[in-house]
């Protein structure tokens, strides 16, 4: 695409960095921020502020609930959702609620910013269903694009149809079978300690490459970077001889999960959801929790029975004061990746053929039809074709997320990538939207499921762990709810003088 072209093309920056983020302040001031240049999203100079060891003088506590949530994404709207029957407080650093979930329109036509999809075997879906929401079924296997070709079904009747020499296509039949017959549930500790690159030692590059972006795309880490457990049960599901497609979602993904969960609350408890208010020191006392938070310009204190902390990790042991040596390090042994979502717009139907189709070998690991489940609504007529572009980066790339410009490019690449991918896809959007996340998902390594987890969920007397990095074994808003769910019994068990419920998890 020419210079001349791109030019006619609008660009849409969205979202932040997130707080806490691990990357040196003077990299804010030497990125470019031109006149004029609009940014939708948070200012995080308070976030970076506590990320590098910035003390607050706390003042005097103005109010006192019985728990404080930190928190609106999915975790902490859910725990809020059960504690209707409590005088909590939320907080929200973000000027909206949705977190990782979080839902975003075109003229109507809604688009995800993250987190696309939930099986009907996790407690998404019942929760979904408990909230009012009917989930849409995807049915429909993932394809791939290699070579210009678009193949149907990758892990079905695709690996015959690959655009790879018949030694390639061999080898993915051979490491579907292999993989097929290893029993996840007899070996779980075993595999989950392992990385997953050790099961491709001896396969070509094409196959590696393949899930080198379905990886970073699902769980945020490449095959060297995933406890072996993962990609086997994974593959199990999409390649099984009993399979079968259970996902569902909604146009603009599971943002509408966070957006229902809004609506529910927001009429009935609208004086105790605070969006804008960036925690500053969660500091444990004898009788209560004092939790510090900027407002706008305001500083302020409140106290609390009970905190749950609905935040990842990073930035949560910068918050909590006095945690235990052990569990501090367990959240620093933590690792995020960076991962910015590029919805490109048209006006005019480009790409129908699937629902999530992989792309390797370019910046973007694979592309969603955000209107796919909504075909077959009666009455529905498609409008505009959004494709939203998954492009999980490498941590060291954070930084090219900071600033418009470098941001804008981190897009442009997305679409000259997807200008070149099939015949047809030379085609200019309407506009291009790029939202912005600096740490959505957690690398979940070898060891941090089995060893890391349980120590960082551990239950600090007054002060409970939620979001989905406290629960594995991978980023999921299933294992969001789920923290929600085991947090909010921990803290109504404190509330009521009993013993803490010993801490779950998800099975594997």
């Amino acid at each position: 695409m020419s210079t001349n072209r791109r030019d006619f093309i609008k660009f849409v920056v969205a979202g932040s960095v997130a707080a806490g983020c691990p990357i040196d302040l003077s990299l804010l001031a030497q990125t470019e921020n031109p006149k004029g240049a609009a940014v939708e999203g948070e200012d995080n100079r308070i976030c970076h502020a506590v990320r590098d060891g910035k003390v607050f003088t706390r003042p005097p506590v103005s109010a006192r609930h019985d728990v404080v949530i930190a928190g609106g994404g999915v975790s902490g709207l859910a725990a809020a959702y059960l504690l209707q029957n409590r005088d909590f407080l939320l907080l929200e650093k973000e000027p909206h609620w949705g977190g990782n979930a979080y839902l975003m329109e075109y003229e109507g036509a809604a688009y995800a910013t993250g987190t696309a999809f939930l099986d009907k075997s996790e407690v998404s879906y019942n929760f979904a269903e408990e909230i009012g929401l009917k989930p849409l079924p995807v049915d429909c296997w993932d394809g791939t694009l290699v070579k210009g070709e678009f193949v149907a079904d990758t892990w079905g009747d695709g690996l015959d149809k690959l655009p790879y020499a018949e030694s390639i296509r061999e080898s993915f039949k051979k490491f579907k079978k292999e993989i097929l017959a290893i029993d996840v549930k007899t070996r779980s500790t075993e595999l989950m300690n392992l990385p997953f690159s050790d099961f491709m030692k001896g396969y070509p590059e094409e196959l590696r490459q393949w899930w080198d972006g379905y990886g970073p795309s699902n769980w945020g880490a490449t095959s060297e970077d995933t406890a072996a457990g993962i990609g086997i049960a994974d593959l199990q599901y999409i390649a099984g001889n009993n399979r079968k497609d259970d996902r569902y979602t909604w146009p603009g993904g599971l943002g509408v999960i966070t957006k229902k969960l809004a609506e529910i609350l927001q009429p009935k408890f609208a004086d105790r959801m605070q969006t804008g208010a960036t925690i500053v020191a969660v500091v444990p006392g004898k009788d209560d929790v004092q939790v510090a938070y900027m407002q706008g310009a305001d500083l302020k204190t409140v106290a609390a029975k009970a905190v749950i902390m609905a935040t990842p990790k990073f930035i949560t042991r910068r918050l909590v004061e006095g945690l235990p040596e052990k569990q501090n390090d367990a959240m620093q042994q933590m690792r995020y990746i960076p991962y910015p979502v590029v919805n490109l717009i048209f006006d005019k139907p480009v790409f129908n053929k699937g629902y999530d189709t992989w792309c390797p070998g370019n910046t973007f690991t694979d592309f969603i039809v955000a209107d796919w489940v909504a075909r077959n609504q009666p009455g529905y007529k498609q409008k505009y074709n959004i494709l939203s572009c998954y492009t999980p980066l490498h941590e060291e790339e954070r930084a090219s997320l900071l600033s418009e410009p470098s941001a804008r490019r981190v897009a442009a690449n997305v679409l000259r990538d997807f200008q070149k991918l099939f015949p047809g896809s030379n085609v200019d959007p309407l506009e291009v939207h790029l939202y912005r996340r600096g740490h959505p998902m957690y690398v979940p390594a070898p060891g941090v499921y089995t060893k890391t987890q349980p120590a960082v969920r551990e239950p600090m007397d007054r002060v409970f762990f939620a979001n989905t990095d406290s629960e594995g074994p991978v980023s999921t808003t299933a294992a969001a709810i789920m923290a929600a769910r085991r947090a909010v019994k921990q803290a109504e068990a404190r509330l009521a003088g009993k013993s803490v419920p010993t801490q779950t998890a998800l099975a594997l």
